[in-house]
């Protein structure tokens, strides 16, 4: 089950929403319900759900209705017409006593100024969502000293916020969210304020923090980098509609509509993209074969090349010409883990553009491995090149040095493969 899902939910803002709803139904969009009636449609039927554990970021321009969306999850707007469940039970039906106890025990936010209390320090700012949760003094001043700490802000403890800067201010934002201990952390526009330095160590810090918490963490941004930087998944809201909903490979290789080609159209790809949208499994793995096994199976499946695996992990290539040899000078009876070849490799979540100067000097298709070494599969220079050139010309390749050559030389390392 999901943690949190919005089932067609539709939010109106005026005075009679219940009596613009029937026009929402027949079909009236955002511009006409204005126009007819001088009501604003927030949210037009969205259907969405956001997974345990997951970095779901929330997008669009100014109007399109994300603020609106994420402020359903904790109920600071209520809903003209369906329902939003967190863990199945529908949140419109908590009486006011149960909805104060779901926003301070399952639920955090991060906001775009902060937020801070400025006539309480920083350790208190840290420690307040577990101030009016009622916990002790000496509790959660302990959580939100280790919170201050994990997030760069050991030894500022007794300073007020106006004495940090913008990025410091939003490390102790970020160290309340945390403290709290929730497992939702709603996240408004909450680096857009910060110089672009300061926001992408503030991104990486994220992205470490989430991984090590398993927190479930919804971020609104209008910046289709950040959220390609930050995203298990997206969504695409214009005018209160989801657009489309996906990966960031599936938002950049798939884009919906013309809208979203528009918001993805000048990304560097080779930037936002990790070699595992581009991965394929070798045409042939080895493990325990023999030279002269491994030679048969070459033949069989017409490959020149093949990816050894010892004890589970990568540890080589060999390539048809080079058994030959070694058939001839060591026996066919020679285990093919012993004639392995080094190769270089990388693992799938390195960049595109990381991994585009390895590719270059590789006479074969990449290997990828996981964290521990595994072979997860291989990327060829042609599938590089096809992603990075768009539909219609070559004159959209993205514009980086490596990328170029990669196409460039395409053809020499084919021949080699």
């Amino acid at each position: 089950m999901p943690l949190i899902e919005l089932d067609h939910v539709v939010t109106i803002f005026g005075n009679d929403p219940e009596g613009a709803l029937a026009r929402v139904r027949a079909g009236a969009d955002k511009k006409a319900l204005l126009a007819e009636t001088n009501h604003v449609l927030g949210l037009d039927d969205i259907t969405l759900s956001i997974e345990a554990g997951e970095i779901f970021v929330v997008m669009g321009l100014s109007g399109s209705g994300k603020s609106t969306l994420v402020r359903h999850i904790n109920r600071l707007i209520d809903s003209t017409a369906g329902a939003v469940r967190i863990d199945g039970t529908d949140i419109m039906a908590l009486s006011k006593k149960d909805l104060i106890a779901l926003r301070r025990r399952r639920i955090a936010m991060v906001f775009q100024r902060f937020g801070l209390l400025p006539h309480r320090r920083v350790l208190e700012n840290a420690a307040y969502g577990l101030e009016i949760r009622g916990l002790p003094r000496a509790e959660r001043e302990a959580s939100a000293r280790d919170w201050l700490e994990r997030v760069g802000l050991k030894g500022y403890e007794d300073r007020y916020p106006g004495e940090l800067s913008g990025g410091m201010q939003q490390r102790v934002g970020l160290a309340r969210a945390l403290a709290a201990d929730t497992d939702i952390i709603l996240m408004d526009e909450a680096f857009s304020a910060l110089d672009p330095l300061i926001r992408s160590e503030l991104q990486d810090e994220l992205v470490a923090l989430q991984r090590a918490t398993g927190k479930t963490i919804v971020f609104i941004t209008h910046d289709l980098d950040e959220a390609l930087r930050l995203a298990d998944r997206i969504a695409i809201l214009k005018d209160g509609r989801l657009v489309q909903v996906g990966t960031p490979t599936d938002i950049l290789l798939s884009p919906a509509d013309p809208y979203v080609e528009a918001f993805v159209r000048d990304v560097n790809r080779a930037r936002a993209l990790t070699v595992d949208s581009l991965m394929q499994p070798p045409a042939l793995r080895l493990s325990e074969e023999s030279i002269g096994e491994a030679l048969a199976a070459m033949r069989r499946t017409k490959s020149d090349v093949a990816y050894v695996v010892d004890d589970g992990r990568f540890a080589g290539v060999v390539t048809k010409e080079g058994l030959e040899r070694a058939a001839v000078t060591q026996g066919t009876g020679e285990a093919v883990a012993a004639v392995a070849e080094a190769h270089p490799a990388v693992t799938a979540d390195t960049a595109i553009e990381s991994a585009i100067p390895t590719l270059l000097e590789s006479p074969h298709p990449l290997p990828v491995v996981t964290e521990d070494g595994e072979l997860a599969g291989i990327v060829r220079p042609e599938s590089v090149s096809e992603v990075l050139v768009s539909e219609r010309t070559q004159a959209d390749l993205v514009e980086t040095a490596t990328a170029g050559q990669a196409v460039g030389r395409r053809a020499d390392i084919d021949s080699a493969a």
